[in-house]
């Protein structure tokens, strides 16, 4: 994992690494059935890993700094993650089942993910950036790369 210099630079760019997987996933489920399948885990694991960075090390940091706990943005924010791992769980539990038809629960997914990304990149990132220091940026870039892997990788053991 490379080291941009912001909290916004790095977490944009994995919110587009990620929309690039689930954009796999929906061109091939179609065609190419395990293409999907890997492309759809991929994201799932590498989702689930980018709330667990945010829920456990940027939410309370920006908590602490600002004490905005239960009337910032962050409640807003947990909520909404909450909404993505139900959709999440609904699309994975679907096509562990070889059931296809998940356009429906696509489309939510695309839409939440759409309006909290873009909250996230337009104001709560930067927010972050402008009241950490540079070496809180770089404790958080390092705290990242040691949550053990199995608080984010609950997916698709045999599909």
């Amino acid at each position: 994992m490379s080291e941009p210099q912001t909290i916004t630079a790095f977490y944009e760019k994995d919110h587009d690494r990620l929309d690039e997987l689930f954009k796999t996933f929906q061109a091939s489920k179609g065609s190419d059935l395990a293409k999907a399948k890997e492309a759809f885990k991929e994201f799932k694991i590498g989702l689930q890993r980018h709330i667990v960075w945010e829920e456990e090390l940027l939410f309370p940091i920006w908590e602490d700094k600002t004490g905005m706990v239960e009337d910032g943005p962050t409640p807003m924010m947990r909520h909404e993650h909450s909404q993505i791992k139900q959709l999440l769980d609904a699309i994975h539990h679907k096509i562990e089942g070889q059931n296809l038809d998940t356009d429906r629960d696509e489309q939510a997914l695309v839409q939440l993910l759409g309006s909290h990304n873009r909250k996230e990149e337009r104001a709560l990132y930067p927010a972050i950036d402008n009241v950490i220091s540079p070496d809180e940026c770089v404790k958080i870039f390092s705290d990242m790369k040691n949550i053990p892997e199995d608080q984010y990788n609950a997916c698709c053991s045999q599909h």
